[in-house]
């Protein structure tokens, strides 16, 4: 995958990934299968406290963990579902409400492309905006990190 591009302190962060599936099924791993291979242990708000992860698969559903002692904690809610082409949802991890939307564009047959946008920086104090969006652990690599994750579960799952 490309290295990420130089970016203003409020811009927008823009991910893609090609992934060898048909959009039907990458579309359906996302929301379905999150919790298979998502990185859990370093990308989650209860890293190894977490046992399962929802998808509530609508409008106004909530994307949240669930954590091996019942605990609830909301990662945020569906703002825009029309499967399988696009997926958007408020991001409740950070001090301030942020978005994360998703395009699944369909390349061919068993190739799909998915684009990410993580919106709203501009909501956030600039030092949290520079802390969460920094080398070597900001959100660019992580979202780099999950799609590439996207890409081979569902590639390997097809």
């Amino acid at each position: 995958m490309p290295e990420p591009t130089v970016r203003s302190l409020y811009d927008p962060i823009r991910q893609t990934t090609n992934v060898r599936s048909d959009r039907d099924h990458v579309f359906s791993v996302f929301v379905r299968r999150l919790a298979d291979w998502w990185p859990l242990q370093s990308h989650s708000l209860g890293q190894e406290k977490v046992a399962e992860v929802h998808v509530e698969e609508r409008l106004g559903g909530r994307v949240y963990e669930v954590w091996s002692d019942g605990q609830e904690r909301d990662w945020g809610e569906i703002i825009v579902w029309e499967p399988p082409e696009r997926f958007a949802m408020t991001w409740r991890t950070l001090s301030e409400e942020t978005e994360v939307e998703l395009h699944f564009l369909e390349l061919g047959a068993a190739l799909t492309r998915v684009e990410l946008e993580h919106r709203g920086w501009e909501r956030l104090p600039a030092e949290e905006v520079i802390e969460r969006t920094s080398p070597p652990g900001g959100y660019p690599h992580g979202w780099q990190l999950i799609l590439g994750r996207l890409a081979e579960y569902a590639a390997a799952d097809a």
